[in-house]
């Protein structure tokens, strides 16, 4: 009976562990940047504003400068978002998902309507640019604004990639919509607590006095 234990161990040791290769190497999350191999990280994002700064020292300024990311023309109208968190991984594996990306002027404020948009990277302060992007024909925003993108950046980008800038762009007519907040750390993980999930508190704050 102990021969019999003695053997039985080592045997399920040693299935144990070729399943565990087997699932590692068909995984297609395997290479995920959300599992743990990140070498670029941003979180938060900026809302696109068609005008960045306009001409001389009059009221109204009849010269503007659109306001151009690494040569990437901005939407024609103002477009906010709540959160934005991604990761690249060094095979140019990204993983972005996007909260609350919605006009932020005109008639539709509040929301999206049925855009779609992509995402590219770019390495790099001084022109040329290169374009790293996801599939151009994008994946839809909800009426929300939420979005998730799981894709390979075409080019693979540079490691290291210097001066990252990520930008989230229109499927249409390839304009952006919003841009990354780089972390200085990228490849830390996030201190801070997820927004949708705050944690709890052992002092919660006293009521308001009631209205008279």
């Amino acid at each position: 009976m102990k021969r019999t234990t003695a053997l039985t161990i080592p045997v399920l040791l040693l299935a144990a562990a070729l399943a565990a290769t087997a699932l590692a190497t068909s995984d297609p999350a395997a290479g995920d940047p959300a599992a743990g191999n990140a070498v670029l990280r941003f979180r938060g994002g900026i809302g696109v504003l068609p005008v960045s700064s306009g001409q001389g020292v009059d009221a109204i300024a009849t010269v503007v400068n659109r306001n151009l990311v690494r040569g990437v023309q901005p939407a024609g109208q103002i477009w906010v978002i709540r959160k934005l968190n991604a990761q690249v991984s060094a095979a140019g594996d990204l993983v972005a998902i996007g909260r609350g990306l919605v006009l932020g002027g005109g008639n539709n404020i509040g929301r999206a309507t049925g855009q779609s948009v992509f995402a590219t990277l770019f390495c790099g302060a001084a022109e040329p640019f290169t374009e790293h992007s996801t599939n151009p024909a994008g994946v839809p925003l909800t009426d929300e604004g939420d979005f998730v993108i799981r894709d390979v950046f075409t080019p693979v980008p540079p490691t290291p990639c210097d001066s990252p800038v990520l930008l989230i762009r229109n499927a249409a007519n390839q304009s952006w919509f919003a841009a990354g907040i780089p972390r200085v750390r990228n490849v830390q993980p996030d201190e801070e607590p997820p927004i949708d999930n705050p944690p709890p508190t052992d002092n919660p704050p006293a009521e308001p006095p009631a209205m008279p």
